[in-house]
């Protein structure tokens, strides 16, 4: 019997509800984020983020045929194995490689409050073809160790830091989003799998060096503590040690944008927080971002997403009804 074509559509439309449902759930776990994006076949980039006040427990089901590499980007994380009986921990700006070709090896992910992870998962076929000519160097594809298990540990270095944090806070257009986090996830498995010094950064040949990488972090520290009266950048740069060419290359470099610009993001997100959890009215709000004038404050909300908080707060209750 053949559907007409209001039942067709009808059909289309409760798949096309429960898939966006399912994806949100992918999305929202027990207070933390996780976002799963397909690169290529056999080919993810995954995120965890938990900006909650206790750790979160994340689990997702991996299969023997892929490769894990996993990047903390800031806080840490345990990964439990064997239902928990067994634990390796993920301390800050520390990778961690995971590869077992006789079992299933499903991520089991304890975040720390206030931690977020990067992870590449990549199907065995598709990593072997990466290095078709090469795989004799790394030490897990070889003859005699590629079917063995495989767990490695290791110190971020510099070059990889940058990357993990574009791919954080990098503000991107979503129609190149795939291609943007393609193409990092290429860049930081190169930098992973470099025998090599770290490789020369001609436009900004100080981020080699991670001293001042450290610095440049502890600017954006400096600017989010103090977000209602940040410190100029000749104060930001006399506190942290670094010229103001250097500050400002540099956080560019990391950050994806300047300080200012990316402060001003990060407030707006903060106050969107602060709207969301119902105990703020707009004034307070405006107050605790650095606004001591309301119409500033609305100008600036509504150039960030396109409606005034007075709306965003009516949107919310609409919602909830």
């Amino acid at each position: 019997m053949k559907l007409g074509v209001s039942e067709k559509l009808g059909k289309f439309v409760r798949y096309f509800m429960i898939k966006v449902i399912m994806e949100e759930k992918e999305k929202n776990i027990a207070g933390g984020i996780f976002e799963k994006t397909k690169l290529e076949e056999g080919f993810y980039l995954l995120k965890f983020n938990n900006e909650q006040k206790q750790p979160v427990k994340v689990t997702r089901n991996i299969n023997s045929k892929f490769i894990q590499f996993h990047f903390s980007g800031k806080g840490e994380g345990r990964f439990f194995f064997n239902n928990g009986s067994y634990k390796i921990p993920l301390l800050e700006e520390n990778s961690l490689l995971l590869y077992n070709p006789q079992r299933d090896l499903p991520i089991d992910l304890e975040l720390q409050p206030n931690s977020w992870v990067i992870s590449i998962v990549i199907s065995i076929k598709k990593f072997h073809a990466l290095f078709s000519e090469e795989a004799g160097y790394i030490s897990f594809l070889n003859l005699e160790n590629r079917d063995k298990q495989y767990y490695k540990d290791a110190p971020l270095s510099p070059g990889m830091v940058i990357v993990l944090n574009q791919l954080a806070n990098y503000n991107i257009v979503p129609t190149i989003k795939n291609l943007y986090y393609k193409a990092k996830a290429y860049e930081i498995l190169s930098l992973y799998f470099n025998r090599s010094e770290e490789p020369d950064v001609e436009q900004c040949p100080f981020l080699t060096d991670e001293e001042n990488v450290l610095k440049i972090r502890k600017a954006k520290d400096i600017v989010i503590a103090n977000m209602a009266e940040p410190p100029s950048l000749q104060e930001l740069s006399r506190e942290i040690g670094l010229s103001m060419k250097k500050l400002k290359e540099g956080f560019k470099q990391i950050y994806g944008d300047s300080v200012f610009s990316f402060l001003f993001d990060y407030k707006m997100e903060y106050a969107r927080k602060l709207l969301d959890s119902g105990e703020f009215n707009v004034n307070e709000v405006g107050l605790k971002v650095g606004y001591s004038t309301s119409s500033h404050f609305i100008a600036a909300f509504k150039k960030k997403f396109g409606t005034t908080p007075k709306k965003y707060l009516m949107s919310l209750t609409s919602d909830a009804g």
